[in-house]
């Protein structure tokens, strides 16, 4: 699946799961955050497509909501369960 594909498919699933998504320019990655009654999603403008998926992804797995379609659920294993994001994983 291209790029923008998998960006517009983890676009509507986070839509679809009541959350608002802001491509904002600034010195930050991205991520979730309520306010008010809203909850946002903060996406910085100026990453390539990888890392606006990427954070999209991150966001997804964080809510880990059931009933996620196959193909999200391909996207988001395979980018947050990665070695070459996880942290802890480095040697």
């Amino acid at each position: 699946m291209k790029k923008t594909a998998q960006l517009t498919l983890l676009e509507t699933t986070i839509k679809g799961l009541g959350y608002t998504i802001r491509y904002e320019k600034g010195n930050f990655l991205g991520g979730d955050c309520r306010i008010r009654q809203d909850n946002i999603v903060v996406v910085n403008k100026f990453l390539p497509i990888e890392g606006k998926i990427y954070t999209l992804a991150q966001v997804i797995a964080k809510i880990n909501p059931a009933g996620l379609d196959a193909e999200t659920a391909k996207i988001v294993d395979s980018l947050v369960n990665s070695t070459l994001f996880d942290r802890n994983k480095r040697g």
